[in-house]
């Protein structure tokens, strides 16, 4: 856990078995712990905190004139990170705010030739370095740095004549002589890549942009989503009225429903071939941690009208993270925004699939987004993959389920050659459950055919006697 140097105003929380336990931060030493036995915190003096929950803390290192910042986040299923970041001036008033999801392919050549991809999605440890409000001379920047080999930079710039402003350019900058992100690369040193954006957005008012915004530029990939941000904010108070980013202005989005039933579609869809099969993984500072081969086909049902969608691997773009107790698979193409499988770990000994989040645009232009995360698919033990080659369905929502053919996943404990390990196959393509099944009904049909035997010659045995 990272700590702040100095006591700063706020709080910080953790969620321990189901409770939600905070204390006021300042420079005492922290007075709470966690209790296994009964799962709840419990003050215990000159004691360092124990946690049985997961704390995942942002330091925002301090800057001139700014005050400093410390985010304590209190994480149950742990997904890619939220970063926020609220500037203060020397009076302490906001000068900047921001909120935003983002994550970075990057392509490399290797030594032997070949050409690998790191996505850098588990964005611990964070600081802030350099972060300013703007002064007379420079704009406006929110400088990031993740460890120490990469850096990410916005600038935000006054739009002359008018009562607006830009978010100007996006900076970012990796280091290839780290071994641990980049352990065989070929070429050693810092590559900074620049996208000059200019999105125009006036004053006294907050960006928003829900929508996943992609920036290519030669081996980099940069994925933006969920944000929100203010420069040049007034009177230290952040804006209540939005602008929205044109992506999101032409979607209206659907309320997802749960269902525990899946209810019949009035009208049926028509017939889809099979969906192309797909390999996707994820890797972190250790080597591949995720693995996946599916084909995938979407069933949404949107005023009792269905409709069939394939997912074609060529043109979807993937990412993920790994956690000890969670893991995730996000997918998106230029049609999807995000198709999230979030795994989890139970009983400390198997994992399943537990959570399915989806956000899409449909062919009428809204947006269909469905979330839940009390699913229980995919039972495998721990060190194994779960593997299922006939066509299973996923009921995430009376709208919507997902079809598989010819699965086989592995979230945890992936082999050091990145392989699956041995499949736990589902019900569905056990086959020798079909051998008794057969013997039994051949069985039951012998002893049908002896009783009938039986009846006919007992009634014939009596034919030739009369009463006397």
């Amino acid at each position: 856990m990272t700590r702040a140097e100095a006591a700063t105003p706020g709080f910080c929380s953790v969620v321990v078995g189901g409770h939600w336990c905070s204390r006021p931060r300042s420079s005492k030493p922290f007075p709470w712990r966690c209790c296994s036995c009964c799962h709840r915190c419990r003050r215990r003096r000159r004691r360092r905190p124990l946690f049985c929950g997961i704390m995942v803390c942002f330091r925002f290192s301090p800057v001139p004139g700014l005050g400093l910042v410390l985010f304590c986040l209190a994480l149950g299923v742990v997904r890619s990170y939220a970063l926020e970041l609220n500037l203060t001036d020397s009076g302490k008033a906001t000068c900047l705010y921001a909120k935003w999801h983002m994550n970075f392919t990057i392509k490399y050549e290797t030594t032997n030739k070949t050409y690998k991809t790191v996505t850098i999605s588990d964005l611990d440890p964070v600081t802030y370095n350099g972060s300013m409000c703007g002064d007379d001379r420079n704009g406006p920047k929110i400088a990031v740095q993740f460890g120490s080999s990469i850096s990410w930079m916005v600038n935000f710039t006054m739009v002359s004549s008018s009562s607006s402003y830009s978010i100007d350019s996006i900076s970012f900058s990796y280091n290839t002589s780290n071994r641990t992100t980049f352990p065989d690369a070929e070429d050693k040193g810092i590559v900074t890549v620049y996208e000059h954006l200019a999105i125009k957005i006036p004053l006294n008012v907050i960006f928003r942009c829900n929508s996943l915004l992609n920036l290519e530029n030669n081996n980099l990939v940069q994925r933006y989503w969920d944000v929100l941000v203010q420069a040049f904010v007034q009177n230290g108070t952040v804006s209540t009225e939005e602008h929205l980013c044109d992506e999101d202005k032409t979607s209206t989005t659907v309320t997802p429903i749960i269902h525990t039933t899946v209810p019949s579609p009035t009208t049926k869809p028509t017939p889809v071939e099979k969906p192309e099969i797909g390999n996707y993984s994820v890797n972190n500072t250790n080597g591949t941690c995720l693995l996946a081969t599916m084909r995938l086909q979407l069933n949404i049902t949107q005023d009792k009208v269905a409709s069939v969608i394939n997912i074609k691997p060529n043109s979807t773009g993937f990412t993920g993270s790994c956690h000890p107790h969670t893991a995730l698979l996000r997918l998106n193409s230029s049609t999807i925004k995000y198709l999230d499988f979030v795994f989890a770990v139970k009983n400390e000994n198997r994992f399943y699939l537990k959570e399915v989040n989806v956000s899409m645009y449909l062919a009428n232009g809204s947006v269909f987004s469905i979330a839940n995360d009390n699913l229980s698919y995919w039972d495998a033990p721990l060190g194994s993959s779960y593997m299922c080659n006939k066509e299973q369905t996923i009921s995430v929502s009376g709208a919507f389920q997902i079809n598989t053919f010819d699965l086989r996943v592995q979230p945890f404990n992936v082999t050091a050659a990145g392989k699956y390990s041995t499949a736990q196959e589902c019900s569905l393509d056990d086959d020798t459950i079909l051998i008794p099944i057969i013997v039994g009904a051949g069985l039951s049909g012998l002893i049908i055919v002896i009783v009938i035997a039986y009846l006919i010659g007992r009634r014939k045995s009596y034919a030739g006697y009369q009463t006397l």
